[in-house]
């Protein structure tokens, strides 16, 4: 199997994309990124954005897309909005990045929320794309002794949801990050690779807490396709950040010029 590949989820560089979107994204592939992840796209027309993608030889595999929970009337007919885009530029994942839950969740919400994504699973399967669900520590709460993301899994088909392990956050509920990707091997073809530092507080990637390299050791073997890059606080720039992340890949085997 092709060694995954290093990319880095956008809203990392949300200073910078707000200003000029393209042009961040030229940065990201000039640092040595060798795919995006998208969380929103700034109006930008999708030949544009597949046009520059193309120049660049950048993988991107997929977007986070939030699904209009409150809104059941209208969430369906605004995911076939983000379906189509998602296909003019080529995406083949579309990515939920949270789902609301009650502080104290029961059976009956996670039934609920395993329904619509289900439901959500399948237009973008019948599109011809797949759907994932990204984790904070929140889904890892106890609903009758089971945490509410493994309940979800197993609930949803694995046809019609992939597992985006966000392995910063896994590590937050307490959980071990490969013991996860280990448990879901096969589903789980993105991971988000955060580390923090104090508490839940970001930091670059290998200094922090968070037991990344126990991943990179199964990940071949787990089928995790893409490693994506996900930081929201810095201690000078989000660019800088970016830097240091990669660096981290490369020092580990992966990545543009690993192992030089």
């Amino acid at each position: 199997m092709a060694k995954p590949i290093v990319g880095i989820q956008l809203y990392t560089l949300r200073d910078q994309t707000e200003k000029d979107f393209l042009g961040t994204i030229r940065k990201a592939a000039e640092m040595g990124y060798e795919a995006v992840e998208f969380a929103g796209y700034y109006d930008t027309p999708a030949s544009e954005l597949k046009a520059l993608l193309d120049e660049l030889k950048l993988h991107a595999p997929s977007a986070h897309v939030g699904l209009k929970f409150n809104e059941p009337d209208r969430w369906s007919e605004d995911l076939a909005q983000q379906i189509d885009y998602a296909k003019q530029i080529g995406l083949q994942y579309i990515i939920v990045p949270w789902a609301p839950l009650p502080d104290d969740p029961a059976e009956e919400d996670v039934a609920r929320l395993a329904a619509m994504l289900e439901q959500a699973g399948k237009q973008v399967t019948a599109a011809g794309l797949k759907f994932g669900y990204h984790n904070h520590d929140f889904e890892f709460k106890l609903v009758n002794g089971k945490p509410v993301i493994d309940r979800l899994l197993e609930l949803v088909p694995a046809e019609y949801l992939i597992a985006e392990f966000d392995l910063g956050w896994v590590h937050a509920a307490g959980c071990k990050p490969a013991e996860y990707v280990r448990r879901y091997a096969g589903r789980v073809p993105l991971a988000h690779f955060k580390d923090f530092g104090e508490g839940t507080r970001d930091t670059e990637l290998g200094r922090g807490t968070v037991d990344l390299k126990s991943v990179l050791r199964i990940a071949e073997e787990c089928g995790i396709q893409y490693f994506i890059v996900e930081q929201e606080e810095f201690e000078s720039s989000s660019l800088e950040s970016a830097k240091l992340c990669l660096d981290f890949f490369r020092e580990n085997g992966y990545g543009p010029g690993a192992g030089q």
